[in-house]
């Protein structure tokens, strides 16, 4: 047998030391605190990291959050899709997010959202990364079709664009 085989029997139990009860036995006096320092009056605020400046001071205040996955959408109506049907005069219009930026609808890269606002009366071929409910139900409805292109990022989230307290 060795010491590190040794344990209570089982089933016993054993009261819990009661220190700081007069200088008689273990625990007495400092209560096995020492004498002097910080360790010795219960007196450490909460958050205290040692005199290195705190979690909740380092953190920067009511900026709100940056999410890193967040997609982005140029959004076009389907007003601007009627007046760029008219201006191309073309029976079968195909419109494209290319063919939006090259008319300057869509000032920057990225994905294009078709929204309902306006009204379409021209039958258009529509492709872009994604419609709201009530602009394919119109765009159907006036004869087009609707295409959903998948986003160039493949699953569905855009990768992370840096530290998300660093990049705002």
């Amino acid at each position: 047998m060795k010491v590190h085989d040794l344990a209570p029997a089982p089933g016993s139990t054993r009261p819990r030391r009661r220190v700081g009860r007069g200088i008689a036995g273990k625990g007495g006096k400092t209560a096995g605190r020492g004498t002097k320092g910080q360790a010795a009056r219960g007196s450490i605020k909460p958050g205290f990291e040692g005199g290195q400046l705190p979690l909740t001071q380092r953190v920067p205040k009511l900026k709100g959050f940056t999410n890193p996955f967040r997609v982005e959408y140029r959004v076009v109506n389907l007003d601007a899709l009627e007046a760029l049907a008219h201006t191309t005069g073309e029976r079968d219009t195909v419109i494209t997010p290319d063919s939006l930026r090259a008319n300057g609808l869509v000032h920057k890269s990225g994905l294009v959202k078709v929204l309902g606002g306006g009204q379409l009366h021209r039958a258009v071929r529509v492709e872009a990364h994604a419609f709201s409910a009530s602009a394919a139900a119109a765009i159907t409805a006036a004869g087009g079709s609707v295409t959903v292109i998948p986003p160039p990022f493949g699953n569905g989230r855009p990768p992370a664009r840096g530290n998300a307290l660093t990049n705002r």
